[in-house]
């Protein structure tokens, strides 16, 4: 799956897509899933429900952060692969999914378990997609304004969204 160009995605994205490295899609996916699995173990367990300023996210939530937004991602990419042009997809509230769950009582072990699988159907469902419905475009409305998207630039967002965070909770959690 190549790259998306912009014109294929709202460029707010770009900020997670920039993220990405060139090279195979499938095999960079399946590459991230490991580094974010192991980046996650690797989480000291008295830092795991650290917050670095009030009112910010746990590393445990910024975990169920990644799980939910890649559901709602990946079903975004099944809109687009699959040439859905009723369907109208809106932005969702992370706050608010943050704030409708609780991690608390979950450990991160739980909540790999539950990424691990999350992940194996999302690598299975891009393995699985062809070049040209990785090109087509789902209806993604934003503060009223049409933004159409690719498939394959979700796939792309998938990646770097993780790497963001990743990237923020070693500079602001583990302080480094």
């Amino acid at each position: 799956m190549k790259r998306p160009i912009p014109g294929e995605f709202n460029p707010w994205y770009s900020r997670y897509i920039d993220l990405v490295p060139d090279g195979d899609y499938n095999s960079m996916l399946r590459e991230n899933s490991k580094n974010t699995i192991e980046f996650f173990e690797g989480i000291p367990d008295v830092k795991q429900d650290f917050r670095y300023a009030e009112g910010k996210w746990s590393i445990k939530e910024i975990l169920q952060h990644l799980i939910d937004t890649e559901r709602v991602m990946v079903y975004r990419a099944l809109v687009a692969a699959r040439a859905d042009k009723s369907t109208i997809l809106h932005n969702y509230d992370e706050n608010h999914y943050a704030a409708s769950v609780d991690v608390n009582e979950r450990s991160m072990d739980n909540l790999l378990d539950e990424f691990r699988s999350l992940r194996a159907s999302t690598e299975k469902f891009f393995e699985n997609i062809t070049a040209q419905q990785s090109e087509l475009r789902a209806n993604m409305l934003t503060d009223a304004v049409h933004h159409p998207i690719t498939a394959r630039a979700i796939g792309y967002i998938i990646i770097g969204h993780i790497n963001h965070h990743i990237n923020t909770i070693k500079e602001r959690y583990l302080g480094g």
